[in-house]
């Protein structure tokens, strides 16, 4: 499924990847904006946008276009032009050439960690897209951290279960620095006499039978009789009991396959 879920993903990526210079997109300090006068080749400008919000545009000095989306930056542009007397009736177009207010950290186990620009209405599936998708290590569920109105938020989206079920309304939209976080998922171990003793991922459900599989199978002294499960309890304390074929393991379970006595 983890295989299905990162196939997914990745078929996202290719949406997810581009810069489209939407209308509600939202300029901001660090953001590189390119402008152009429709019939004024001499007033085409690339510029960053400074930590105040401000550029400097020809003929009329300094604009503060941050906080604005792209329609009314030009619209401004163009109203600051007309009204100067030197331009009548401009056409003003904004391009964003580079993002650096509006961004999303996806952090973790994913292929590419970092920080990712967001335009318009970006989700947690399409950072993840934009992130490479989930590596093998990465767990099912992953933790979104927000911050709206002062107040920072924590919550968990099982990513396996949003695309089994197909509830895509549980994919919930993005705001600039928004923290997204894969986790390593839980693992359990086996030794003993086992062809592949070490750490595992568990996956869900996972019974003594499926861990026995993935360690390989028995080697030729191992047998089934006499299987043990060591798991620590909520006090801390490792509890040893008898382990059968359909018994489903936990987080951090130690499987333990003796050697036959005959």
């Amino acid at each position: 499924m983890k295989r299905l879920v990162m196939w997914m993903l990745a078929g996202l990526m290719t949406l997810a990847m581009g810069w489209a210079n939407a209308a509600d997109a939202t300029l901001g300090p660090g953001d590189v904006v390119k402008i152009a006068v429709y019939g004024s080749p001499d007033l085409g400008t690339e510029t960053r946008i400074s930590q105040s919000g401000n550029i400097t545009f020809p003929l009329i000095g300094q604009v503060k276009i941050g906080g604005l989306e792209i329609p009314a930056a030009e619209r401004k542009i163009a109203g600051m032009l007309d009204s100067g007397g030197y331009i009548k009736k401009p056409q003003v177009t904004i391009l964003v050439t580079a993002i650096s207010s509006q961004q999303v950290s996806v952090l973790g186990q994913v292929n590419r960690p970092g920080r990712f620009p967001i335009e318009g209405k970006r989700t947690v599936l399409d950072m993840l897209a934009l992130a490479g998708g989930m590596n093998v290590d990465g767990a099912d569920t992953i933790t979104l951290i927000r911050k709206r109105n002062g107040t920072v938020t924590k919550e968990s989206l099982d990513i396996v279960d949003m695309m089994r079920s197909g509830e895509l309304q549980r994919d919930v939209e993005l705001a600039a620095d928004d923290i997204i976080y894969v986790e390593r998922a839980p693992r359990f171990y086996i030794y003993g006499e086992v062809q592949r003793p070490g750490a595992f991922k568990l996956e869900r459900s996972m019974t003594v039978l499926q861990a026995l599989a993935v360690g390989g199978g028995l080697t030729p002294r191992g047998t089934e009789r006499g299987m043990r499960i060591k798991r620590r309890d909520a006090q801390g304390k490792i509890q040893v009991f008898d382990a059968k074929h359909d018994d489903l393991l936990q987080t951090d379970d130690i499987v333990y396959v003796k050697e036959s006595l005959f």
